[in-house]
Protein backbone atom coordinates (compact mmCIF):
# COMPACT_ATOMS: atom_id res chain seq x y z
CA UNK A 1 0.00 0.00 0.00
CA UNK A 2 2.88 2.40 0.70
CA UNK A 3 4.11 1.99 -2.86
CA UNK A 4 0.64 2.67 -4.28
CA UNK A 5 0.16 5.72 -2.06
CA UNK A 6 3.61 7.07 -2.95
CA UNK A 7 2.60 7.22 -6.61
CA UNK A 8 -0.42 9.42 -5.96
CA UNK A 9 -2.89 6.55 -6.23
CA UNK A 10 -5.30 4.89 -3.82
CA UNK A 11 -6.09 1.18 -3.57
CA UNK A 12 -9.72 0.11 -3.59
CA UNK A 13 -11.34 -3.26 -3.04
CA UNK A 14 -14.62 -4.82 -4.13
CA UNK A 15 -16.57 -6.88 -1.60
CA UNK A 16 -18.77 -9.58 -3.07
CA UNK A 17 -20.63 -12.79 -2.35
CA UNK A 18 -21.20 -15.11 -5.31
CA UNK A 19 -24.54 -16.46 -4.08
CA UNK A 20 -25.92 -19.12 -6.42
CA UNK A 21 -22.96 -18.59 -8.77
CA UNK A 22 -20.61 -20.03 -6.14
CA UNK A 23 -18.97 -23.45 -6.42
CA UNK A 24 -18.40 -23.03 -10.16
CA UNK A 25 -15.23 -23.29 -12.21
CA UNK A 26 -13.13 -20.19 -12.73
CA UNK A 27 -12.96 -18.91 -16.32
CA UNK A 28 -10.80 -21.14 -18.47
CA UNK A 29 -10.88 -24.06 -16.03
CA UNK A 30 -14.26 -25.54 -16.92
CA UNK A 31 -17.97 -24.79 -17.02
CA UNK A 32 -20.73 -25.04 -14.48
CA UNK A 33 -20.66 -26.63 -11.04
CA UNK A 34 -17.49 -27.94 -9.42
CA UNK A 35 -18.11 -31.54 -8.25
CA UNK A 36 -18.00 -32.13 -4.51
CA UNK A 37 -15.12 -34.57 -5.02
CA UNK A 38 -13.13 -31.69 -6.54
CA UNK A 39 -13.86 -29.24 -3.71
CA UNK A 40 -17.34 -28.08 -4.69
CA UNK A 41 -19.99 -27.13 -2.16
CA UNK A 42 -23.66 -26.18 -2.09
CA UNK A 43 -23.96 -22.40 -2.46
CA UNK A 44 -26.63 -20.24 -0.84
CA UNK A 45 -29.10 -17.78 -2.35
CA UNK A 46 -32.38 -16.00 -1.63
CA UNK A 47 -34.28 -18.92 -3.16
CA UNK A 48 -33.39 -22.47 -4.20
CA UNK A 49 -33.19 -21.58 -7.89
CA UNK A 50 -30.16 -22.47 -10.02
CA UNK A 51 -28.73 -19.93 -12.46
CA UNK A 52 -28.75 -22.54 -15.23
CA UNK A 53 -28.95 -26.27 -15.83
CA UNK A 54 -25.21 -26.71 -15.29
CA UNK A 55 -24.98 -24.53 -12.18
CA UNK A 56 -25.56 -25.90 -8.67
CA UNK A 57 -28.95 -25.55 -7.03
CA UNK A 58 -28.45 -23.32 -3.98
CA UNK A 59 -29.88 -23.67 -0.50
CA UNK A 60 -32.35 -20.95 0.47
CA UNK A 61 -30.91 -18.66 3.12
CA UNK A 62 -32.53 -18.47 6.54
CA UNK A 63 -33.13 -15.10 8.16
CA UNK A 64 -30.40 -15.92 10.67
CA UNK A 65 -27.95 -16.57 7.82
CA UNK A 66 -28.97 -13.32 6.15
CA UNK A 67 -28.19 -11.43 9.38
CA UNK A 68 -24.81 -13.15 9.58
CA UNK A 69 -23.97 -12.23 5.98
CA UNK A 70 -24.64 -8.56 6.67
CA UNK A 71 -22.20 -8.75 9.55
CA UNK A 72 -19.67 -10.49 7.32
CA UNK A 73 -19.81 -7.64 4.79
CA UNK A 74 -19.20 -5.14 7.60
CA UNK A 75 -16.26 -7.10 9.01
CA UNK A 76 -14.76 -7.41 5.52
CA UNK A 77 -14.98 -3.63 5.10
CA UNK A 78 -13.26 -3.07 8.45
CA UNK A 79 -10.45 -5.43 7.49
CA UNK A 80 -10.07 -3.82 4.07
CA UNK A 81 -9.73 -0.35 5.52
CA UNK A 82 -7.29 -1.58 8.17
CA UNK A 83 -5.21 -3.15 5.39
CA UNK A 84 -4.92 0.21 3.63
CA UNK A 85 -7.71 0.16 1.06
CA UNK A 86 -9.22 3.64 0.79
CA UNK A 87 -12.18 2.98 -1.50
CA UNK A 88 -14.68 0.23 -0.76
CA UNK A 89 -17.16 -1.06 -3.34
CA UNK A 90 -20.04 -3.42 -2.58
CA UNK A 91 -20.76 -5.69 -5.55
CA UNK A 92 -24.53 -5.87 -5.99
CA UNK A 93 -24.53 -6.71 -9.71
CA UNK A 94 -24.04 -9.48 -12.27
CA UNK A 95 -26.24 -12.12 -10.71
CA UNK A 96 -24.27 -12.40 -7.47
CA UNK A 97 -25.92 -12.60 -4.06
CA UNK A 98 -27.18 -9.04 -3.56
CA UNK A 99 -28.45 -8.82 -7.14
CA UNK A 100 -30.20 -12.16 -6.61
CA UNK A 101 -32.21 -10.57 -3.81
CA UNK A 102 -33.10 -7.57 -6.00
CA UNK A 103 -34.44 -9.49 -8.99
CA UNK A 104 -37.80 -11.31 -8.94
CA UNK A 105 -36.25 -13.86 -11.32
CA UNK A 106 -33.99 -15.15 -8.53
CA UNK A 107 -35.92 -14.10 -5.43
CA UNK A 108 -39.17 -15.98 -4.79
CA UNK A 109 -39.22 -15.47 -1.03
CA UNK A 110 -42.47 -14.74 0.78
CA UNK A 111 -40.95 -13.22 3.93
CA UNK A 112 -39.53 -9.73 4.63
CA UNK A 113 -36.79 -10.26 2.02
CA UNK A 114 -38.97 -11.10 -0.98
CA UNK A 115 -41.96 -9.97 -2.98
CA UNK A 116 -42.32 -6.18 -2.95
CA UNK A 117 -39.65 -3.71 -4.04
CA UNK A 118 -39.01 -2.71 -0.41
CA UNK A 119 -38.56 -6.33 0.59
CA UNK A 120 -36.34 -7.31 -2.34
CA UNK A 121 -34.07 -4.32 -1.69
CA UNK A 122 -33.94 -4.87 2.07
CA UNK A 123 -30.81 -7.05 2.04
CA UNK A 124 -28.95 -4.55 -0.16
CA UNK A 125 -29.93 -1.65 2.09
CA UNK A 126 -29.02 -3.49 5.27
CA UNK A 127 -25.64 -4.58 3.90
CA UNK A 128 -24.85 -1.04 2.80
CA UNK A 129 -25.88 0.40 6.17
CA UNK A 130 -23.72 -2.14 8.00
CA UNK A 131 -20.69 -1.42 5.82
CA UNK A 132 -21.13 2.34 6.08
CA UNK A 133 -21.20 2.11 9.89
CA UNK A 134 -18.02 0.04 9.82
CA UNK A 135 -16.05 2.59 7.79
CA UNK A 136 -14.69 6.03 8.65
CA UNK A 137 -16.85 8.82 7.26
CA UNK A 138 -14.01 9.94 4.95
CA UNK A 139 -13.82 6.56 3.17
CA UNK A 140 -15.75 6.59 -0.14
CA UNK A 141 -18.32 3.83 -0.51
CA UNK A 142 -19.31 2.66 -4.01
CA UNK A 143 -22.07 0.21 -4.89
CA UNK A 144 -22.00 -1.65 -8.21
CA UNK A 145 -25.43 -2.54 -9.54
CA UNK A 146 -26.85 -4.14 -12.63
CA UNK A 147 -29.23 -1.39 -13.73
CA UNK A 148 -31.37 -3.93 -15.59
CA UNK A 149 -31.74 -7.67 -16.09
CA UNK A 150 -32.45 -6.95 -19.80
CA UNK A 151 -35.58 -9.11 -19.50
CA UNK A 152 -39.12 -7.81 -19.10
CA UNK A 153 -40.50 -8.40 -15.64
CA UNK A 154 -37.11 -8.43 -13.96
CA UNK A 155 -34.99 -5.83 -12.22
CA UNK A 156 -34.98 -2.65 -14.32
CA UNK A 157 -33.74 0.94 -14.56
CA UNK A 158 -36.80 2.41 -12.81
CA UNK A 159 -36.13 0.26 -9.75
CA UNK A 160 -32.42 1.07 -9.98
CA UNK A 161 -33.13 4.81 -9.80
CA UNK A 162 -35.25 4.35 -6.69
CA UNK A 163 -32.67 2.08 -5.06
CA UNK A 164 -29.97 4.67 -5.81
CA UNK A 165 -32.02 7.34 -4.01
CA UNK A 166 -32.25 5.12 -0.96
CA UNK A 167 -28.56 4.23 -1.03
CA UNK A 168 -27.62 7.92 -1.19
CA UNK A 169 -29.53 8.45 2.05
CA UNK A 170 -27.54 5.58 3.60
CA UNK A 171 -24.20 7.21 2.82
CA UNK A 172 -23.26 5.71 -0.55
CA UNK A 173 -21.07 8.04 -2.60
CA UNK A 174 -21.08 6.49 -6.08
CA UNK A 175 -23.31 4.08 -8.00
CA UNK A 176 -21.25 1.98 -10.41
CA UNK A 177 -23.69 1.31 -13.25
CA UNK A 178 -23.34 -2.04 -15.01
CA UNK A 179 -26.09 -4.42 -16.18
CA UNK A 180 -27.15 -8.03 -16.73
CA UNK A 181 -25.71 -11.25 -15.34
CA UNK A 182 -28.73 -12.67 -13.53
CA UNK A 183 -30.61 -14.27 -16.43
CA UNK A 184 -28.79 -16.90 -18.47
CA UNK A 185 -30.16 -16.08 -21.92
CA UNK A 186 -30.84 -12.35 -21.69
CA UNK A 187 -30.41 -10.49 -24.98
CA UNK A 188 -27.99 -7.67 -24.21
CA UNK A 189 -27.29 -5.03 -26.92
CA UNK A 190 -23.56 -4.87 -26.29
CA UNK A 191 -21.78 -2.03 -28.03
CA UNK A 192 -19.57 1.00 -27.29
CA UNK A 193 -20.92 2.84 -24.27
CA UNK A 194 -24.12 0.77 -24.16
CA UNK A 195 -24.47 1.10 -20.37
CA UNK A 196 -23.68 4.81 -20.14
CA UNK A 197 -27.36 5.87 -20.38
CA UNK A 198 -27.99 4.06 -17.10
CA UNK A 199 -25.29 6.10 -15.35
CA UNK A 200 -26.70 9.29 -16.86
CA UNK A 201 -30.27 8.63 -15.77
CA UNK A 202 -29.38 7.52 -12.24
CA UNK A 203 -27.12 10.56 -11.82
CA UNK A 204 -29.85 12.93 -12.98
CA UNK A 205 -32.85 11.41 -11.22
CA UNK A 206 -31.29 10.14 -7.98
CA UNK A 207 -28.87 13.07 -7.57
CA UNK A 208 -25.97 10.76 -6.79
CA UNK A 209 -22.57 10.49 -8.42
CA UNK A 210 -22.30 7.64 -10.91
CA UNK A 211 -19.62 5.67 -12.72
CA UNK A 212 -19.96 4.57 -16.34
CA UNK A 213 -18.58 1.19 -17.42
CA UNK A 214 -18.67 -1.20 -20.34
CA UNK A 215 -17.09 -1.01 -23.80
CA UNK A 216 -15.44 2.33 -23.06
CA UNK A 217 -12.10 2.05 -24.83
CA UNK A 218 -11.13 5.37 -26.45
CA UNK A 219 -9.91 8.48 -24.58
CA UNK A 220 -12.25 10.76 -26.55
CA UNK A 221 -15.17 8.48 -25.67
CA UNK A 222 -14.39 8.62 -21.95
CA UNK A 223 -13.80 12.37 -22.12
CA UNK A 224 -17.17 12.95 -23.79
CA UNK A 225 -19.01 10.99 -21.08
CA UNK A 226 -17.59 13.30 -18.40
CA UNK A 227 -17.94 16.52 -20.41
CA UNK A 228 -21.58 15.76 -21.21
CA UNK A 229 -22.41 15.08 -17.54
CA UNK A 230 -23.41 11.50 -18.27
CA UNK A 231 -21.33 10.23 -15.35
CA UNK A 232 -18.82 11.48 -12.79
CA UNK A 233 -16.32 8.67 -13.29
CA UNK A 234 -15.33 6.32 -16.07
CA UNK A 235 -14.16 2.94 -14.81
CA UNK A 236 -11.97 0.75 -17.00
CA UNK A 237 -11.22 -2.96 -16.67
CA UNK A 238 -10.52 -4.90 -19.87
CA UNK A 239 -9.03 -1.89 -21.62
CA UNK A 240 -6.58 -1.49 -18.74
CA UNK A 241 -5.65 -5.15 -19.08
CA UNK A 242 -4.97 -4.58 -22.78
CA UNK A 243 -3.03 -1.37 -22.11
CA UNK A 244 -1.89 -0.78 -18.52
CA UNK A 245 -0.62 2.67 -19.54
CA UNK A 246 -4.00 3.75 -20.91
CA UNK A 247 -4.31 6.79 -18.59
CA UNK A 248 -0.96 8.18 -19.71
CA UNK A 249 -1.76 7.58 -23.37
CA UNK A 250 -5.21 9.13 -22.88
CA UNK A 251 -3.75 12.24 -21.25
CA UNK A 252 -1.33 12.67 -24.15
CA UNK A 253 -4.09 12.22 -26.75
CA UNK A 254 -6.36 14.71 -24.99
CA UNK A 255 -3.59 17.28 -24.58
CA UNK A 256 -3.40 17.04 -20.80
CA UNK A 257 -0.23 17.14 -18.73
CA UNK A 258 -0.01 13.87 -16.82
CA UNK A 259 2.78 13.49 -14.25
CA UNK A 260 4.66 10.21 -14.53
CA UNK A 261 6.04 8.00 -11.73
CA UNK A 262 9.70 8.74 -11.11
CA UNK A 263 10.85 5.29 -12.23
CA UNK A 264 9.21 5.82 -15.67
CA UNK A 265 10.58 9.28 -16.43
CA UNK A 266 13.34 7.99 -18.70
CA UNK A 267 10.66 6.80 -21.12
CA UNK A 268 8.47 9.91 -20.85
CA UNK A 269 8.28 12.71 -23.43
CA UNK A 270 10.61 15.63 -22.78
CA UNK A 271 9.32 18.00 -20.13
CA UNK A 272 6.97 15.50 -18.47
CA UNK A 273 6.60 16.40 -14.77
CA UNK A 274 7.24 13.94 -11.99
CA UNK A 275 4.29 12.76 -9.94
CA UNK A 276 4.18 14.51 -6.58
CA UNK A 277 4.06 12.51 -3.34
CA UNK A 278 0.57 11.65 -2.17
CA UNK A 279 -1.14 13.07 0.90
CA UNK A 280 -1.95 10.77 3.77
CA UNK A 281 -5.65 10.38 3.05
CA UNK A 282 -8.03 10.88 0.15
CA UNK A 283 -11.24 12.87 0.44
CA UNK A 284 -14.61 11.20 0.39
CA UNK A 285 -16.83 11.91 -2.62
CA UNK A 286 -19.84 13.89 -1.38
CA UNK A 287 -21.46 15.45 -4.45
CA UNK A 288 -21.64 14.77 -8.17
CA UNK A 289 -19.31 16.91 -10.25
CA UNK A 290 -21.08 20.14 -11.12
CA UNK A 291 -23.84 19.62 -8.55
Amino acid sequence: MRVIDSQGARAGVQLAHAGRKGSTFRPGAGNGAVPEASGGWRPVAPSALAFSDIYPTPAELTVEQIDALQGAFAVAAERAFAAGFRVIEIHAAHGYLIHEFLSPFSNRRIDAYGGSFDNRTRFARECVAAVRRALPERCPLFVRISATDWVEGGWDIDQSVELARQLLALGVDVIDCSSGGNVEKAEIPVGPGYQTPFAERIRREANIATAAVGMITAPAQADQIIRNDQADLVLLARQMLRDPYWPLHAAQELGQVAPWPRQYLRAAPSGTPERAPASAHGDRVTQPVGA
